[in-house]
């Protein structure tokens, strides 16, 4: 095997080796690794002169960047840009065919796989130019402030990979990963540099814009002050996630509360909301969604205690994320780590027999098996764990939200676990850069000596710190505004981009009722102001 790698990444080195192989054995045949955009070959064509059709009567738009890397991106972005264009702008799609974002492919392998997207994206040049990343000629220096995001994104990069966040740069196998993506992510950042200096585009439109090359591209943008989109998607179909001028995974929600969060909840809003928070009780699914949040309904709080063995001292309530998911990713703010504060967290409570601590192992942790528990960081901490600290793994079958009705503390990283304690007026001590953190009706300590002196006042006297009328109804606009207005209407998600285009192809997304449900969503996407239908 090693021999066979070797043996192909001279090949790759070798003048046209790639492409003459590309060309008389490779170019009309399925690939069988990890990168084929052979569904999106097949179909190309007829989607182009679908577009073509929008795009000769189209006004002249803007010119715009977007950058996509890994097969499934592409294969979206592929189609978003013809929609793009088709609606009168100017698109370059900027691609990077990477199929193994955390090891090192051979180069005859990595060419083949250029020359593969090239020519899957051809029929697109009549609207839409396409550059391969790895085809550009990088700046010689970049800035130093660049440099200091390319060794934090590589960083994040490492923990995304590794689903921890101890990275040990002294163990060979961590070093390498880090060394890998701090390679990548320097190229990437010199490459893109230099298109975006020497083409100006009014816009750059990127992924997730955090972490691998699509958080390096957003830095650059950035850099340039280039208006930047970033975008992901969350569980309900037909709706995307947007940012401007931030990275999505940040869920940077200020715009969003200074418009919205002003206005009063009326009772259809106050029902629709209450049915969303039921069916995740109910362990449902709900709306566009096939996702249950929870894997075992309601058993009531009185069952959940008896179960649990809890008695009558007060319970705190800590909801853990999944390490590595790139939602936590930069957000610490007192603890170097949500690790550390666990950590610190449990040994602070092993002192505290006059309470009792439940933790929420994340039920996502069930998805990322590859992730490390947060049980096993409690286990560390406590080698032996005292009878009044109770672990709820991943897979037990225990409901949050009978736990938020028990708790009468609730603690928080970035979950929304703790916004939806909130709104059953218990308070909560956010620990973590969410969203939420800062809007009235959290507890909000900014250093380790706020946080512990913020749980002995709160622990002292549970019952004045309960949230009052007015921070419960917060809560709930908030959290209206976050589930239904911070997500926008759009036609394709990402993991099931084939079966969304099946329901709205792209003659239709064009058309009058794609342009009446998305069109609003396609100018935000490239960098016209959020605005909100009544």
């Amino acid at each position: 095997m090693a021999t066979k790698s070797a043996l192909r990444s001279a090949l790759g080195d070798m003048p046209f080796a790639a492409e003459l192989d590309w060309m008389l054995r490779r170019k009309n045949h399925a690939r069988n690794d990890h990168f084929s955009l052979e569904r999106l070959r097949k179909s190309l064509p007829d989607a182009v002169k679908t577009a073509e059709t929008f795009a000769d009567a189209a006004k002249p738009g803007k010119k715009i960047l977007f950058f996509s890397t890994l097969h499934y991106w592409i294969e979206q972005s592929a189609y978003i840009s013809l929609v793009l264009a088709g609606l009168g702008h100017k698109v370059t799609l900027m691609t990077l065919p990477y199929s193994e974002w955390h090891k090192r492919m051979d180069n005859f392998t990595q060419r083949q796989r250029i020359l593969h997207t090239r020519d899957t994206l051809k029929p697109m040049e009549s609207l839409v130019k396409h550059v391969s990343l790895l085809d550009l000629k990088p700046v010689a220096a970049i800035p130093d402030a660049l440099l200091g995001d390319i060794e934090q994104i590589s960083l994040w990069d490492a923990q995304y990979t590794l689903m921890r966040e101890e990275v040990d740069m002294n163990n060979p196998s961590d070093r390498a990963v880090y060394d890998l993506r701090l390679e990548r992510n320097t190229f990437a950042a010199r490459a893109a540099l230099e298109w975006m200096q020497a083409n100006e585009p009014d816009v750059v439109l990127v992924p997730n814009g955090l972490i691998l090359e699509m958080g390096i591209v957003f830095r650059v943008a950035r850099s340039l002050n280039i208006p930047t989109m970033t975008f992901e998607f969350n569980d309900q179909r037909e709706q995307i996630w947007l940012a401007q001028n931030s990275s999505i995974m940040r869920q940077e929600t200020d715009y969003l509360v200074e418009a919205r969060c002003k206005l009063p909840m009326t009772d259809a809003m106050y029902e629709r909301l209450a049915d969303l928070e039921n069916a995740r009780r109910g362990a449902r699914v709900w709306g566009k969604s096939k996702r249950l949040w929870q894997y075992v309904s309601s058993q009531g709080a009185e069952a959940t205690k008896k179960m649990l063995g809890l008695d009558n001292r007060p319970v705190v309530m800590l909801a853990a994320n999944v390490l590595g998911d790139s939602l936590t990713l930069g957000r610490n703010i007192f603890a170097e780590s949500m690790t550390e504060w666990i950590t610190r967290t449990v040994q602070y409570f092993a002192t505290r027999s006059d309470v009792q601590l439940v933790i929420r192992v994340h039920p996502g942790e069930t998805i990322v098996p590859k992730a490390k528990s947060m049980a096993q960081v409690v286990r560390e901490a406590l080698p032996s764990l005292p009878e009044h600290i109770h672990v709820i793994a991943a897979t037990d079958k225990v409901n949050t939200y009978d736990l938020i009705e028990v708790a009468d503390l609730g603690l928080a990283y970035t979950t929304t676990v703790g916004l939806e304690t909130a709104m059953n007026d218990r308070p909560v001590i956010s620990c973590g850069q969410t969203h939420y953190r800062g809007r009235g009706f959290t507890l909000d300590p900014s250093s380790w000596d706020e946080y512990f002196a913020t749980l002995k006042k709160v622990l002292s006297d549970l019952p004045a710190h309960r949230l009052n009328e007015a921070q419960v109804e917060a809560a709930w606009n908030y959290a209206y505004r976050f589930f239904f207005e911070y997500a926008r209407p759009f036609p394709w998600r990402l993991m099931n981009f084939w079966d969304d285009l099946a329901v709205w192809p792209l003659a239709k997304v064009l058309g009058a009722e794609g342009q009446a449900e998305f069109g609003e969503t396609f100018k935000f996407l490239v960098g016209e102001p959020f605005t909100w239908k009544n």
